[in-house]
């Protein structure tokens, strides 16, 4: 056998997961509507604040929330439903049957991350493209809009999706999962979605920018919001390097801790 055969049969596991990943996105597509729910009902709450605006500017405060609530179901949307579905399929003896082909495991995989992140990207647009008909203020007319939004995106689920493969690995009952959900609810609250976090104390602030869901709000805002609107941020800018550099740090450290952690799950499967 040459040194050439395990790295191509990696990447026959590799297609086979993204063809998995395709197949699994459409045999999933009617669970976009349980994803949408929150967002979409926020959507309307956010209408009726219309009339509130950000201090210190004419724009509303449903506008301006507008890219948190985005930013949340990204998160809410990879990471949780990705770690559910590494949880329940564990249970069911899926990634047993995976384990039992070669780089079956690889190929199952890259077939969950690819499918989990088709879906962020449905449930994304889905919500986008009615939130630019009920709110006026939004940028999406504009390419470089769309071009900072795919890659806020893009930076926001190598972000979290590699933390949900590894919560999934750490838990092994659906029921367990309840606390995580606790933890990212009050995540929530800390982390710009629905106000300013320049309005709550330093203590808030710092655990807010600790995690991703604030840097990829933050990133969104920059994309659909109109620039003067900074002004409201923590250090009155977009802080683009900034969130480049958070986000980037979370990936990379997800992309080294996942597949050890995964490894490790595989080989308790019997």
């Amino acid at each position: 056998m040459d040194g050439g055969e395990p790295v191509n049969a990696r990447m026959v596991a590799v297609r086979a997961g993204l063809a998995r990943g395709r197949i699994e996105f459409r045999h999933n597509a009617g669970q976009v509507f349980g994803y949408v729910l929150f967002p979409v009902i926020a959507l309307a709450l956010l209408h009726f604040l219309s009339g509130t605006t950000v201090a210190g500017s004419g724009l509303s405060l449903g506008t301006w929330a507008i890219p948190g609530v985005l930013a949340m179901n990204i998160v809410f949307t990879g990471l949780m439903g990705l770690a559910m579905t590494l949880i329940m399929e564990r249970d069911d003896g899926t990634l047993l049957r995976a384990k039992a082909t070669p780089n079956g495991v690889l190929g199952y995989l890259v077939g969950k991350v690819a499918g989990q992140a088709a879906m962020s990207v449905a449930t994304l647009l889905i919500v986008l493209v009615p939130a630019g008909f009920l709110f006026d203020d939004l940028r999406l007319g504009a390419l470089s809009s769309w071009l900072t939004l795919a890659g806020v995106l893009a930076l926001g689920m190598a972000a979290t999706l590699p933390l949900g493969a590894i919560i999934g690995a750490l838990f092994t009952n659906p029921r367990d999962f309840r606390f995580v959900t606790l933890l990212l609810m009050g995540l929530v609250a800390v982390s710009g979605v629905f106000h300013p976090l320049a309005a709550l104390p330093a203590w808030g602030q710092w655990i807010g920018q600790a995690f991703p869901m604030y840097w990829i709000g933050l990133g969104m805002r920059s994309a659909i919001l109109p620039g003067e609107l900074s002004e409201a941020e923590i250090g009155a800018s977009w802080r683009h390097l900034e969130t480049v550099g958070v986000l980037g740090a979370w990936a990379v450290a997800g992309f080294v801790i996942a597949p050890i952690v995964l490894r490790r799950m595989a080989r308790r499967e019997s």
